[in-house]
């Protein structure tokens, strides 16, 4: 069939804009797109970007250029056994007993905190004020660290997440996030040796002392999944608050819903996972030639997997472009597992080891907000969003005077 729309360019400023029409584009005429300048193929469908997340001829090499150069080698770049071993080296700290008992209080102390300083303030930008520190501190309290590094790690959480959105490729934010890993390492490793020798009851101190079957993180290996933790778990929960309060706001009697329900945080979280993610793409590298709609990628390529408008697909979702925390097609129970009918924390082997720490953030910091905020709603009109990696309002002001 002849397409009817050329092949939208994802790095255009009318992408940008607003790309979910054009994703629409990409799954119905172009849902496999060669992007020269990103040097990757574009899939846009959800049954090709499941496949690329479960799969195992797609393998996650490209992190190899892609996360390495900021971070080191972390958990995504390892496969096979090795993988395994780390990922259960660090994922008991953020599930079950050691996050309900252990880390769920430093949670709901950063949200107070938080929402104890908004409360002078009218109308008021959950985005600046709430949504960008409280992942962020929330990390750092985890980590056992000092609430005083809370505006440096801030700073350093800011600069690896321009040099990972860094499409085009600017030689100025490169550099700047070359800097801040080395800022990053010459502060954490020093902290890490002296936690091996006087552990204490925080994440840092878990990891130091993390064994199985004899094995042990390494000092190098520990920092870069500090500095992992640090954006991974910092900009999907920043985003992912920011975006879920736009959407219940745009849906007052979902909001009143919730409000009314506090167990539909959960259901409005995963709702916006699919309708809104934090994170729009995620790139794999299949390991042998393979064929997807619209043709075969060669064996080595890129691949950036939409997850944007994977979530949309009308071949999947039954009213893809409406939110509605009610729809009887996305599972909430499955929503925060690898069993998961949504693709913003990808699936199979790499599947987010932060999701139930998300969950719990999100649980407890909206909940509160809206105990805080009996009365609330926007102060100038639905905010836009922005971001083409990573999306989500870069502002939220709220007014929460009485109507």
């Amino acid at each position: 069939m002849t397409a009817l729309h050329e092949a939208p360019d994802i790095l255009s400023a009318e992408f940008a804009e607003n790309p979910y029409p054009h994703y629409r584009i990409m799954r119905d005429e172009h849902p496999l797109i060669w992007h020269e300048g990103m040097q990757s193929y574009l899939i846009s469908r959800y049954d090709d970007v499941e496949k690329a997340f479960r799969d195992p001829v797609f393998t996650s090499d490209n992190y190899d250029w892609q996360l390495e150069p900021v971070h080191g080698r972390t958990i995504l770049q390892m496969n096979g056994r090795e993988h395994a071993t780390h990922r259960a080296l660090v994922s008991s700290a953020f599930r079950g007993n050691e996050l309900e008992t252990k880390f769920l209080p430093v949670i709901e102390r950063n949200s107070r905190e938080l929402i104890d300083g908004l409360r002078d303030r009218n109308p008021v930008d959950l985005v600046e004020h709430f949504a960008t520190r409280f992942p962020i501190n929330v990390i750092v309290d985890m980590l056992g660290l000092p609430k005083s590094d809370h505006d440096k790690f801030h700073q350093w959480y800011t600069s690896i997440m321009a040099f990972l959105s860094n499409l085009t490729q600017d030689p100025d934010v490169m550099a700047e996030g070359m800097r801040t890993k080395e800022e990053f390492a010459s502060y954490l490793i020093p902290i890490i040796r002296q936690r091996r020798q006087n552990p204490g009851d925080d994440l840092l101190s878990t990891l130091c002392a993390a064994e199985i079957d004899g094995e042990h993180m390494s000092d190098e290996e520990i920092k870069a999944f500090c500095s992992l933790l640090l954006t991974a778990g910092g900009e999907t929960t920043d985003k992912a608050i920011a975006s879920l309060m736009k959407n219940l706001l745009e849906h007052p009697d979902q909001l009143e819903a919730v409000r009314a329900d506090r167990s539909l945080i959960g259901a409005a979280f995963a709702e916006t996972l699919r309708f809104s993610p934090p994170v729009h793409m995620i790139m794999r590298q299949p390991s042998e030639d393979v064929e997807l709609s619209g043709g075969v990628v060669p064996a080595g390529s890129t691949v950036t997997c939409l997850i944007g408008a994977a979530g949309r697909d009308e071949q999947h979702y039954a009213n893809p472009e409406t939110f509605d925390i009610f729809r009887d097609d996305l599972s909430t129970t499955k929503a925060f597992s690898a069993a998961a009918d949504h693709l913003a924390f990808c699936l199979g082997r790499h599947f987010c080891v932060g999701a139930m720490l998300a969950k719990t953030e999100i649980e407890v910091g909206v909940d509160m907000l809206l105990d805080a905020m009996p009365t609330v709603r926007f102060a100038d009109g639905a905010p836009a969003e922005a971001g083409v990696f990573t999306r989500a309002p870069t502002q939220l002001w709220i007014d929460r005077t009485p109507a």
